[in-house]
């Protein structure tokens, strides 16, 4: 009897062990969320309908790299848990177009959007568009072509952003919700392309590369494509 007793104490302990280590991963895991998930809504909070302040992405003052250091933090903060990572992705952020909110039920104020402004904001839209569809032409007519200059001067960071900013002060709150998502994804990309496109001197772009560069033009295409279809 007094031997089972303590084999029954032993398993207790173990189990009380197991469960402990449980909690203490589960409570930095909910810190490391907290901590990316303050960070994300403080920069993305949705303005008023029709205010002059966008809710894309960033502050107009914050440049790529800080753009590029603030996601990197984001990215090594879950990385430090890897089931979680795992489920926090960006839904289907990185896997083709994402979801957003249907244009067709999109509420936008249409004198905002005929505004002189707002007009030019969605040109220059429309040509970052078109200057992504002649990258991929570029890449695909010579795998090694180096478009670095091409998206830094077709693709500015800032003034894309801008852009964006500018035509959302159309939008009402839930539709700048549904398109604050795309535009998150089409500024990480333009971000991402411009690391992939850069090569050492002397050492070609590898399948693999070209690959990636390629698949991110064809992800901002599409990105483009269904920002503006709520325009």
């Amino acid at each position: 009897i007094i031997r089972v007793i303590h084999q029954d104490e032993g398993r207790i302990s173990a189990i009380s062990t197991y469960l402990s280590s449980q909690v203490c991963f589960i409570m930095k895991v909910t810190v490391a969320l907290a901590l990316v998930t303050l960070g994300s809504a403080s920069a993305f909070a949705p303005a008023p309908f029709g205010s002059r302040q966008s809710t894309t992405a960033l502050s107009a003052e914050q440049s790529r790299s800080d753009f590029l250091t603030q996601s990197t933090a984001a990215f090594a903060t879950l990385a430090a848990f890897p089931s979680v990572s795992n489920a926090a992705k960006y839904g289907s952020f990185g896997a083709g177009s994402p979801e957003v909110l249907d244009p067709k039920t999109a509420i936008i104020d249409e004198d905002i959007l005929k505004t002189e402004s707002v007009q030019k904001c969605i040109s220059g839209i429309r040509s970052y568009l078109s200057a992504v569809k002649s990258m991929s032409a570029t890449v695909a007519a010579d795998s090694q072509a180096d478009i670095g200059p091409s998206i830094r001067k077709e693709l500015d960071f800032v003034q894309v952003r801008a852009d964006f900013n500018g035509v959302t002060e159309a939008f009402d709150e839930d539709t700048q919700r549904g398109t604050d998502r795309l535009v998150r994804i089409i500024l990480q990309d333009i971000t991402e392309l411009e690391t992939a496109n850069r090569q050492k001197p002397g050492v070609p772009r590898s399948e693999k590369r070209l690959s990636i560069v390629q698949g991110k033009l064809s992800k901002l295409e599409k990105a483009f494509d269904d920002f503006l279809a709520f325009v």
